[in-house]
C-alpha cells in the first residue's frame, strides 16, 4: 500500500452554530488542542469547513498520532474525530489506495459500506459515484467482504475536501460541549466525594473555567485526605485544563458552631459559611458563579428547605447545581468516565464528616437558623477562615 500522511480530523460541535463570534470560539478550541498536543509532539492545527486538521510535523509526531488523537478526544467543543489517510485529489490514486487500506485496518468485519462526501464541488465525481467506484475496489481487494448499506460492520468514509481527500474507517466520540473557558470562570466546591468532581466536569463541558475550592478541618482531617483532593483536581485537569485549587481551613468555624449552636442545625449553618467563603473566593478570582455537586434529597443538607436556607447566605452570585435532579447511579457513571470515581472512594474523611449531628435538620426554618447564627461572630469567623486560603496551581501533563 502506498505510504500516505495521517491527519487527525476534528469535527466541531456547537461551535459551528455560532454567528459573528464563531472565530473567537474556534481560537479557544485551537489553543486548547495545541496545549494538549505538546506532550505528544509537534503538530500544526488548521480550521476550515467546520473541521480542524491536526497534522504531524516530524517523524516522532507521526508515530505518536494515535496518542495525539486520544488527547484531542478530551477537548471540549470537539463532537467527533478520526485518524484519516490523506490522499491527493486524484481519482486513480484514491482507487489504487482504498482497497488495500481497508484490508490493513479491518479486523473481523465482514460487511461494509462507503460514504462519499464531496465538499469540494469541483471534484469531477458526485458523492454516490465516488462511493460506488471505491466500493468496487474494496470488494476486489477483500474477497470475503460484502456490501451492506443498512447495517454494515464497517463504514468507510471518503471525504473530498479543499486540501485533499481524507479516508478513514472509524470515528471516535469527542468530548462535545463548548471550548474551555468560553463561558467564563466559576468556583467549584470540591470535596473528596464522588459528586463534586463530576459536577465540575459537567460545567467545564459547557465552557466553564474551573477554580476549585476545598475546605479542610485539620487536625480533624488528615494530610492524606488533603492529598486525595489534590489528586482529584489533577485528574479533572485531563478534561478541564489547568485548575487553581484553593484550600481554606474550617476548623475554627466548626469548633465555634459545635460550642454554641443547636446540634441539629450544625450542618446547614456550616454550609452557609461555605457559601459565604465561596462567594468571597469567586469575587477574589473574578469568577461569576459557584458550582456544587448537590442532588435534591440525597442527604439532609440537600432537601429543598435546606438548599433554600443555604442559598440565603449568598448575596448576588448564581449557584449552579448540575446534578440537582440526577440520581446517584447517573453521577457515578460520569465519575467513572472521567476517572475520578476510584479516587473519590478512598477512605479518607473530609470536613463534612467532622462533628456531624446524629439527627440533622432536614426541613430547617430560616428564622431559626438565623437565630442560631446570632450566637456566632459570623463576620470575624468568615474573614479569619478566608485568610487561611492557600492556592495550588495544577497543570499536570500540560
Amino acid at each position: 500500500m502506498e505510504q500516505t500522511n495521517k491527519v487527525i480530523l476534528l469535527k466541531l460541535g456547537e461551535v459551528v452554530l455560532k454567528g459573528l463570534n464563531r472565530k473567537n470560539f474556534e481560537k479557544m478550541l485551537i489553543d486548547d488542542v495545541k496545549r494538549r498536543l505538546k506532550k505528544c509532539g509537534n503538530y500544526s492545527v488548521l480550521s476550515s469547513q467546520s473541521t480542524m486538521y491536526v497534522s504531524p510535523l516530524d517523524s516522532d509526531s507521526k508515530d505518536a498520532i494515535d496518542d495525539a488523537a486520544k488527547e484531542c478526544a478530551k477537548v471540549f467543543g470537539v463532537a467527533s474525530l478520526c485518524v484519516a489517510a490523506e490522499i491527493e485529489k486524484d481519482l486513480d490514486k484514491i482507487l489504487a489506495f482504498i482497497g488495500n487500506y481497508v484490508r490493513s485496518v479491518r479486523k473481523d468485519e465482514k460487511t461494509f459500506k462507503v460514504v462519499g462526501k464531496r465538499s469540494d464541488k469541483t471534484f469531477p465525481l458526485t458523492s454516490p459515484e465516488l462511493s460506488a467506484l471505491c466500493g468496487a475496489k474494496i470488494l476486489s481487494a477483500n474477497h470475503d467482504m460484502k456490501v451492506d448499506v443498512s447495517n454494515p460492520d464497517m463504514t468507510v468514509y471518503v471525504e473530498v475536501r479543499d486540501y485533499a481527500v481524507y479516508i478513514h474507517a472509524s470515528k471516535i466520540h469527542g468530548a462535545g460541549g463548548m471550548p474551555a473557558g468560553s463561558a467564563g470562570k466559576a468556583v467549584l466546591l470540591l470535596s473528596g466525594g464522588i459528586d463534586s468532581p463530576a459536577a465540575g466536569y459537567v460545567c467545564a463541558k459547557r465552557g466553564v473555567m474551573i477554580e476549585a475550592l476545598h475546605f479542610d478541618s485539620f487536625p480533624y482531617t488528615s494530610e492524606r485526605a488533603r492529598m486525595k483532593v489534590i489528586e482529584l483536581a489533577e485528574k479533572m485537569c485531563d478534561y478541564c485544563g489547568n485548575i487553581s485549587l484553593n484550600i481554606i481551613s474550617l476548623t475554627e468555624i466548626q469548633e465555634s458552631i459545635k460550642k454554641v449552636c443547636k446540634e441539629d442545625y450544625f450542618t446547614v449553618i456550616l454550609r452557609r459559611f461555605m457559601m459565604r467563603l465561596a462567594e468571597m473566593a469567586a469575587k477574589n478570582s473574578g469568577a461569576k458563579a459557584i458550582i456544587t455537586g448537590e442532588s435534591l434529597g440525597q442527604v439532609a443538607s440537600q432537601t429543598m428547605s435546606a438548599l433554600a436556607v443555604t442559598n440565603n447566605a449568598v448575596s448576588d452570585i448564581p449557584v449552579f447545581r448540575p446534578f440537582i435532579a440526577m440520581d446517584k447511579e447517573e453521577i457515578v457513571n460520569i465519575a467513572r468516565k472521567i476517572g475520578t470515581f476510584d479516587i473519590s472512594i478512598q477512605p479518607y474523611e473530609d470536613c463534612c464528616t467532622v462533628f456531624t449531628p446524629k439527627h440533622p435538620a432536614t426541613s430547617p426554618i430560616l428564622e431559626k437558623v438565623l437565630f442560631e447564627e446570632q450566637k456566632l461572630d459570623v463576620k470575624g469567623l468568615t474573614e479569619r477562615a478566608f485568610a487561611t486560603m492557600e492556592k495550588i496551581n495544577l497543570n499536570p501533563g500540560n
